[in-house]
């Protein structure tokens, strides 16, 4: 069985045999998986009105089950200051999220869950984890398994840790 990414590594392999691809293959193989899943996420979330970032943030206050400064949502979901303040503005005009002081740091704000922005994420989480499932369904569970270690080690070894 041959993927696109074997006929870039053919080509180059053709080009420069002084190279070890093996790398080049695997990182090439992650990023195209990545934007292949994101399209899936994106189709999936159109349906309900939302980009893929506004249900990240969502469900992150969602699971957290409380309301988070804006610096621990950054973190979470792995973005700068800046990046956030625009998505949560956002989010406020929907109605989704609001941001409320933090009782003795003027300089802090919690952002919380609407009810509607509560409400929408547990709408959507259901049918999120079923197109989860059905992105990976090519795969074992076993495969899964072998797939999620190797994911982890990697992310780990690159300071992916908390």
């Amino acid at each position: 069985m041959r993927d696109s990414v074997d006929e870039f590594m053919d080509q180059w392999a053709a080009q420069r045999t002084d190279l070890d691809l093996d790398a080049m293959g695997t990182v090439g193989r992650i990023l195209r998986l990545s934007r292949l899943v994101n399209a899936r996420l994106k189709d999936y979330f159109t349906q309900y009105d939302m980009e893929t970032w506004e249900f990240d943030v969502l469900a992150t206050l969602r699971r957290s089950g409380q309301p988070l400064t804006a610096k621990a949502l950054a973190g979470s979901i792995m973005i700068g200051s800046a990046a956030l303040t625009n998505r949560i503005d956002r989010l406020v005009a929907r109605g989704l999220v609001t941001r409320e002081s933090v009782p003795g740091d003027r300089r802090s704000l919690h952002i919380a869950l609407t009810a509607e922005g509560r409400d929408l994420v547990d709408r959507t989480v259901e049918g999120h984890v079923q197109n989860q499932l059905k992105i990976l369904a090519g795969l074992t569970p076993d495969d899964r398994e072998d797939l999620t270690r190797v994911l982890r080690t990697l992310l780990v070894s690159l300071g992916d840790t908390r």
